[in-house]
């Protein structure tokens, strides 16, 4: 994931709801120059931020081996701008959640302000179709999630903490391991 729109998780409960946050700051490039003169966050990198909360929860469901993708957005309003100094806190909840995909609702709000809420609608790329197609390196994905902090506040159904999957730890020792061993033909 290139553009990452939240800064962390602050809570994840697999398979039901997650929050994380996102701070506005003024030296975030978007800002200055979307509304020249007025910096505000542009309502369409909070969708994102919101589709990449969502998302990660529908995804963590499967361990991160479903492909999920965002398939639509059903609703979005907003109530009112973010600016910079804001803090933007994310809540979403899974409603549905098939084979094939899942829905979401999500909300953004400053403070005790609800500023946005947005319905969402994922799908599961799976089947043969897919089976050879890797939307993310696993050791990208775990570095990524690990950047959230969704392990460190994350539960599973039962309350425990939640276990990475082994085929992204894997991943990253070999990574690791690449890193460490000499170049061949140097």
């Amino acid at each position: 994931m290139r553009w990452m729109w939240i800064d962390r998780f602050v809570e994840f409960e697999r398979g039901r709801r997650a929050s994380a946050i996102k701070n506005v700051a003024m030296t975030e490039p978007q800002l200055d120059g979307y509304l020249p003169g007025n910096p505000l966050m542009p309502a369409p990198l909070i969708i994102e931020g919101l589709a990449q909360t969502a998302g990660l929860l529908a995804g963590e469901i499967s361990g991160f081996r479903d492909r999920v993708v965002l398939a639509k957005i059903s609703k979005a309003v907003f109530h009112f701008h973010a600016y910079p100094g804001d803090t933007l806190f994310y809540n979403a909840e899974l409603q549905n959640v098939e084979s094939d995909g899942a829905i979401a609702i999500a909300t953004s709000h400053i403070g005790d302000r609800l500023q946005a809420e947005v319905e969402f609608m994922f799908a599961f790329l799976t089947g043969d179709k897919f089976a050879n197609q890797q939307l993310f390196d696993p050791a990208d994905l775990l570095r990524m999630v690990r950047t959230f902090c969704l392990y460190d506040v994350g539960k599973d159904e039962h309350g425990q903490p939640l276990k990475i999957p082994e085929y992204m730890l894997e991943a990253e020792r070999q990574l690791t391991a690449s890193y460490a061993s000499p170049a061949s033909g140097s």
